[in-house]
């Protein structure tokens, strides 16, 4: 199987590591030709993830993306959600027939309130069956130091999602499979908002105890948002059985494409939402907070997409929308979580 990278920030960085960590080699999208020519020189990436070195023999770099996607038969996109549009930009239908599609953006887009799947089939006309996720509490700064960490690859077939999952099963990713393909990615969404949240009540001095309540009571109001936009029969606590395939329990929302991601964005250093939600809290506005990081903090337009998705459905979640209006209409943070202080139990 012919494997495209779409993207060249640090998760894309981390994912074309572990791919070619296998001796697989990949044909890699990159946008800016400066990066290429630095990558091909000196086999890193010097922007993220410097200490990563590639083998070039490994590697079919170009600026080209219509390049990338007509020579692979997968094709990982790992770049920001509200840059998925302007990167595909100059694709057609005709290049996506016959492609197997695996999405590791833990975003919604923006301008459409819409997952990457939904974008895909209306765009190009890819369908659900040849879409794929790839989620977990992994960071990339981890992957870089080889840590073990954990991805789920999410699919209708099973049997295909499997395969694609063993083409990152290494010494350090253990690999996990579920069929959750909507519910996995609202859980990605959302828990970027919490990890937001997580980092202004860090940001306005709250402690651990709080923060412990916090987290507990997110969880929760994800697993109701999951239940109403997801796989409605995933009970935490309960397995169906076991998985034929993997011979792994079935998940249920404790697991850690799940609960698991949330707690690692909501507490980890590594985490772009909390160390923004953080600059919000210390008194730091949308704009002085995002020009001061280098990366984008997904959970920011995530509020404001759930906000919209949700206004018609109405599931309870009280948390994500103190979120949205903290960063959007301008509620100040003390005050919005003084309210979210006495909804906790």
């Amino acid at each position: 199987m012919q494997i495209g990278v779409i993207g060249s920030g640090s998760w894309a960085t981390a994912l074309a590591k572990i791919i070619t960590d296998n001796k697989h080699p990949i044909h890699w999208w990159i946008r800016q030709s400066s990066l290429v020519e630095q990558l091909q020189k000196r086999r890193q990436n010097p922007q993220y993830l410097p200490s990563v070195r590639f083998d070039l023999s490994l590697l079919q770099l170009t600026t080209e993306i219509k390049q990338v996607v007509q020579q692979a038969d997968l094709i990982v996109l790992a770049v920001p959600s509200a840059y998925l549009a302007s990167s595909l930009e100059g694709l057609t239908p005709n290049d996506w027939k016959g492609k197997k599609v695996l999405s590791a953006i833990k975003g919604l887009l923006p301008d459409q309130n819409i997952l990457v799947n939904h974008y895909l089939q209306n765009e190009f006309g890819v369908a659900l069956d040849d879409f794929f996720t790839l989620l977990g509490p992994c960071h990339a700064e981890e992957v870089a130091e080889e840590k073990l960490s954990y991805l789920t690859f999410s699919g209708i077939d099973a049997g295909a999602t499997v395969e694609i999952a063993r083409y990152f099963s290494t010494d350090y990713i253990n690999t996990i499979t579920n069929q959750d393909i909507l519910g996995v990615q609202y859980a990605a969404v959302l828990k970027n908002i919490y990890a937001l949240g997580a980092g202004i009540a860090h940001g306005l001095d709250y402690g651990d105890n709080f923060l412990s309540v916090y987290i507990s009571n997110a969880a929760d109001e994800m697993a109701s948002f999951l239940r109403q936009f997801g796989e409605e029969h995933i009970t935490v606590g309960v397995h169906k059985g076991e998985d034929p395939l993997t011979h792994r329990k079935t998940p249920n929302y404790a697991a850690s494409v799940y609960l698991g991601d949330l707690l690692v964005t909501c507490y980890s250093p590594h985490s772009r939402n909390r160390r923004f939600g953080n600059m919000i809290g210390r008194g730091y506005s949308v704009k002085a907070a995002q020009a001061e990081m280098s990366m984008v903090a997904e959970g920011y337009q995530a509020s404001r997409c759930i906000h919209f998705i949700n206004d018609a459905d109405k599931a309870p979640i009280p948390i994500a929308e103190m979120i949205y209006k903290i960063l959007w209409e301008g509620v100040h943070a003390e005050e919005g979580f003084e309210i979210l202080e006495q909804q906790m139990v």
